[in-house]
């Protein structure tokens, strides 16, 4: 059974973070969390000797097919390790012995090899911290569960430090055999006692020996593997944290931006624009509007409020800010001029439509653009999120379609020459793979693969979220008009103050 994890942006507050308080919560930095959990497979024209050796940059003879792998002078290892539990053979320290041992012990041309575990490491740590926190994480999440771990550190110094971690399948005997992964089980009644199938014998199923493919077993790993990292960069005193749960999952008002994936990271950061790379830029600056837009109208809404409460005088208040917003500036520039008498016709207008002439009916408009603001909010992310699940359906469809032939070039090849297609073109059978597994699991769900229902959607969605963020723009033009009522307030209040020290003067 595969466990695949997603690529998640992580949040500034992780789950064990929630306990900080406010100050120290706003301190809390956003770092990269990535965690993929995969099977290698025999059916993929792959061997568990051909990827330990690639991982660990070693040349490695995989006896179940006599094919060698040489990966000698692949360069960006910067450490390899082999993790056993207490009853393991010693003899699986060395990785050839290890790894050949498990490609015996599978005999069939479907079976699972070894599970892979690809983590992105906290780029904030140095060296030696990364490498206490991956064994760290690898001894107490998978081999004192029985698994034989297998890790490698990579770093380019691309800024992507990484780690693989390769996990053996089977069970280990107390003797340091292999064990088997699954056992017959006899169906019973609520007698307990057995069910007779039609061919005489008993009904039955076959059961796990280990909870190791359960799935929410996956879950507990990547959250795991977030709860290690922070606790390793709180050690260090470092404020970036990650959380292996969405935004959506986290409770975060933020829209999520979309993975870049390998391909488009290098293009980015050769100065080469991608349209994923665009699409997430777009997504940013929303961000940044809407959080502008929040901060904004909630110090006008408490204002307003605190405005409103205060007992009002037989002259017109609104007369008073507008006679006290056209003194505040008298600027000399020509632009200054133009400026300011746009703003003022701009405040005029607002006060004009919407009939203000109170301080308590600014406070129930500005109360209504607050609601309006959390209505527009909702709507936007809503239509983020649900374009965000179909550009991925669409990448994964077109990574399907691109690669399919690959995949079945290897497939009308014979036993033998699999191995080497299969490193050829590793990349590209990757990418199928992950795109196969991902229509699948819709399919499985018993949703239907239709692509051009996909783009039609987003296509609708795009020009219906545009059309909310121009409702959003516009909202900031009525905010910046009532904030120049707010200033004249506080123009008003201090040449007050300055009045009544003359007096007492």
């Amino acid at each position: 059974m595969s466990h695949t994890g997603r690529n998640t942006r992580c949040a500034a507050i992780p789950s064990h973070a929630a306990r900080l308080s406010p100050p120290e919560r706003r301190q809390a930095t956003i770092a990269i969390y990535h965690c993929t959990i995969k099977i290698i497979k025999r059916s993929e024209g792959r061997s568990a000797v051909a990827a330990a050796a690639y991982r660990s940059g070693q040349k490695l003879t995989n006896e179940w097919d006599g094919q060698t792998h040489d990966y000698t002078h692949k360069g960006g290892i910067v450490h390899s390790e082999i993790l056993l539990p207490a009853h393991a053979p010693p003899a699986f320290q060395d990785r050839s012995t290890l790894w050949n041992s498990v490609e015996e012990i599978e005999k069939s041309g479907k079976a699972q090899l070894a599970r892979e575990i690809e983590i992105a490491l906290p780029a904030e740590l140095d060296r030696a911290a990364q490498l206490a926190l991956v064994r760290a994480y690898v001894r107490d999440n998978f081999v004192v569960a029985g698994m034989c771990a297998d890790f490698a550190l990579h770093d380019k110094g691309d800024g992507n430090p990484h780690a693989h971690i390769m996990l053996t399948m089977r069970p280990l005997e107390q003797s340091g055999e292999w064990g088997a992964k699954c056992r017959k089980e006899y169906d019973l009644d609520e007698r307990g006692q057995r069910i007779p199938d039609s061919k005489g014998g008993w009904k039955n199923h076959r059961a796990d020996t280990t909870d190791w493919n359960e799935k929410d077993k996956a879950e507990q790993w990547r959250a795991a593997w977030a709860e290690y990292a922070n606790r390793a960069l709180e050690q260090t005193g470092r404020p970036e944290r990650i959380d292996h749960r969405s935004y959506k999952r986290q409770g975060v008002e933020q829209l999520p931006t979309v993975h870049l994936g390998v391909a488009a990271t290098r293009m980015e950061r050769r100065g080469i624009a991608t349209d994923k790379g665009n699409v997430n830029r777009q997504i940013a600056a929303d961000n940044k509007l809407l959080k502008e837009i929040k901060a904004r109208v909630t110090r006008l809404y408490n204002w307003s409020k605190e405005q409103a409460a205060k007992p009002q005088g037989k002259e017109s208040v609104m007369a008073q800010l507008w006679q006290a917003r056209q003194e505040m500036s008298q600027p000399a520039t020509r632009y200054g001029k133009v400026k300011a008498l746009k703003e003022s016709a701009a405040l005029f207008n607002f006060l004009q439509a919407n009939g203000i002439t109170s301080m308590q009916q600014l406070y129930e408009k500005v109360e209504a653009m607050n609601g309006a603001y959390y209505d527009l909010r909702a709507q936007i992310t809503s239509a983020e999120r649900r374009l965000a699940a179909l550009t991925e359906r669409l990448e994964l469809w077109a990574q399907y379609e691109q690669h399919k032939g690959t995949r079945r070039q290897l497939d009308s090849l014979k036993p033998g020459k699999r191995e080497k297609f299969a490193e050829r073109h590793g990349p590209e059978l990757a990418l199928f793979e992950s795109a196969a597994r991902y229509l699948n699991g819709l399919k499985a769900t018993g949703e239907a693969v239709t692509p051009k229902q996909w783009r039609a959607e987003a296509d609708t969605l795009t020009a219906k979220k545009d059309a909310l963020y121009q409702e959003m723009r516009a909202m900031r033009e009525e905010v910046k008009a009532v904030e120049q009522l707010r200033k004249a307030a506080e123009q008003l209040a201090k040449t007050e103050q300055s009045r009544r020290k003359e007096q007492e003067r």
